[in-house]
């Protein structure tokens, strides 16, 4: 099938499943989408080894009847949340070169859970923004466009809505502070964004 990089979560996880596609085909169709969209800046750090390697980890469990939630779902990380061992700034020059010897626990329980880390993904730095042009890496580019304006994709978590938008993966995370409530008045939200 083509286009598996365009496929939803439930999709995914339904042909992974019943066998129709394996986590390391699907992978490897979202890390060609990675590349072709270069030009959106919406992958920071790309992962393709550890991607890859997770992929064959996740197809080992689905065979093995142990698959779990997201099993062989990959998806972009937001470089807010730590990953051991994979450059995680922030989008701040003041941590560049940053690589946690830890995990954060967005990433802990996705990870146990058997989704698949394709990269990190763009955001204004520290979070703090909504428009996702305060980042060290650039602006993230809404692939939703009629014309040749470089438009953004929202923020804090732009990175993660242009890589949904533009098809790269199933879905990403991201983090919100609900506009509604004053910040601090609640814990930070945190969680996916998927594809329509």
């Amino acid at each position: 099938m083509s286009d598996l990089n365009k496929l939803t979560i439930a999709e995914a996880r339904t042909m992974l499943e019943k066998g129709e596609v394996t986590s390391v085909e699907l992978t490897a169709a979202c890390i060609q989408a990675i590349d072709d969209a270069d030009a959106l800046g919406a992958y920071v750090h790309k992962t393709p080894e550890i991607a890859l390697t997770q992929a064959e980890a996740a197809d080992k469990r689905i065979r093995s009847g142990e698959a779990a939630s997201m099993t062989g779902i990959p998806l972009g990380i937001k470089d807010l949340f730590c990953t051991k061992g994979v450059a995680s700034q922030a989008a701040s020059r003041i941590l560049e070169g940053f690589k946690p010897e830890y995990e954060s626990t967005v990433t802990t329980n996705l990870f146990e859970a058997g989704a698949i880390m394709l990269g990190k993904l763009n955001m204004d730095e520290f979070a703090m923004g909504s428009s996702n042009e305060t980042s060290v890496y650039g602006n993230a580019v809404n692939p939703w466009k009629v014309d040749d304006r470089k438009l953004t994709p929202g923020g804090s978590s732009g990175g993660s809505a242009s890589a949904v938008a533009a098809g790269t993966s199933p879905a990403a995370t991201a983090a919100a502070e609900p506009p509604e409530e004053p910040p601090g008045t609640r814990p930070r939200s945190q969680g996916l964004r998927t594809g329509p």
